[in-house]
């Protein structure tokens, strides 16, 4: 199983649109066996679960996301676990214990008010969807 965190000094990165790094972990057996920091050279939004499901990534845990980013996610067929902050590392071994405090319902407010006239979604794939 791998494992992304959206990732900024040791921490999760709050805004999934925005991260610049990923931490991967790869999981054997209920075990972190290796993790990497990976940047998403200048990916965005929608791109960011092509980015991940090339990756081979199961699970995704974030701060805030989007829900474009939360509709492309779903269809790449990695699970989301959102709302969540903190240290990284300690959040993975949290997964992993069945510990993870994370909010279903978490969502990144702004693009609510984004989405206004002479917007197109496209522009930034907020309604990407994963294409294999």
């Amino acid at each position: 199983m791998k494992i992304a965190v959206t990732y900024e000094n040791g921490e999760i990165f709050g805004h999934f649109g925005h991260t610049e790094q990923f931490k991967v972990y790869e999981v054997e057996n209920g075990k972190i066996v290796s993790s990497e920091i990976l940047d998403t050279n200048g990916s965005g939004h929608g791109a960011l679960a092509g980015f991940l499901q090339n990756l081979g990534v199961d699970v995704l845990i974030c701060g805030g996301i989007g829900g474009g980013a939360q509709m492309a996610l779903a269809s790449c067929g990695i699970r989301l676990f959102g709302g969540v902050t903190g240290n990284a590392d300690k959040a993975v071994e949290a997964f992993l214990s069945d510990s993870l405090n994370y909010d279903p319902d978490a969502k990144c407010d702004h693009h609510d008010h984004e989405h206004g006239e002479g917007h197109n979604c496209g522009q930034h794939g907020c309604g990407g969807i994963c294409h294999n």
